[in-house]
């Protein structure tokens, strides 16, 4: 069957399209990803775009259908797991903590599927050759590590993020959830939910609100 190329040059543009729309309304996660649905969103729609483009039984006006279909799919995903913490832990999984104030949780480990030695390389390439350096050690989603030293000059994680408590770094400052919050009402805020970004250096804090 001749192929036509006027319709082969829509469906393009329409998947092009789509993409860019794709890219600009829920973020551009999906061209580096880091979570399960950006490679979802990536490998479906490259299946979709190069699946029915060059086949001439699909019509442009189902090809647009499937390209709407599959949009709607993505967004009801993404606002679900944006808004609701069980639709998060389902399609993102839950980070592990792997290192716990030096020791290693090793059935964590086990159940992560991350091994000693691959523990231990990690933990090299961020300049720590012992565990008993690490408090807290979390085995992301996206198969990284974040790592807390045992160490107030070397905090490299936010007090606060997305209005949640980093309790990891309140212990390393040796303060307490009342004393973050007062911290916070001085600074202007009604509520720690208020913050976007909270971050402790050099025994100062530095909020950032989301208005």
């Amino acid at each position: 069957m001749q192929l036509n190329y006027t319709e082969l040059f829509i469906k393009f543009a329409l998947g092009i399209l789509t993409l860019i729309i794709q890219i600009n309304i829920f973020g551009k996660t999906n061209l580096a990803p880091t979570t399960a649905l950006d490679q979802l969103q990536n490998y479906v729609l490259g299946g979709v775009i190069g699946g029915i483009i060059y086949n001439p039984s699909i019509k442009v006006m189902q090809f647009l259908l499937v390209l709407i279909v599959w949009t709607l799919v993505v967004f009801i995903l993404k606002f679900s797991r944006e808004h609701n913490t069980w639709v998060r832990n389902l399609i993102d999984g839950k980070p592990v903590q792997v290192i716990k104030n030096g020791h290693v949780l090793v059935d964590n480990c086990l159940k992560a599927g991350i091994s000693a030695n691959e523990l231990m390389f990690k933990l090299r390439s961020r300049g720590i050759y012992s565990i008993s350096k690490v408090k807290n050690c979390i085995f992301e989603q996206n198969g990284q590590l974040t790592v807390i030293e045992n160490d107030e000059d070397n905090i490299r994680f936010p007090i606060i993020s997305d209005g949640q408590i980093n309790y990891d770094v309140l212990d390393l400052i040796h303060k307490n959830e009342a004393w973050l919050t007062k911290q916070a009402k001085d600074a202007g805020f009604n509520d720690i939910g208020d913050i976007f970004l909270g971050e402790y250096n050099n025994g100062k804090l530095n909020f950032t609100g989301y208005e």
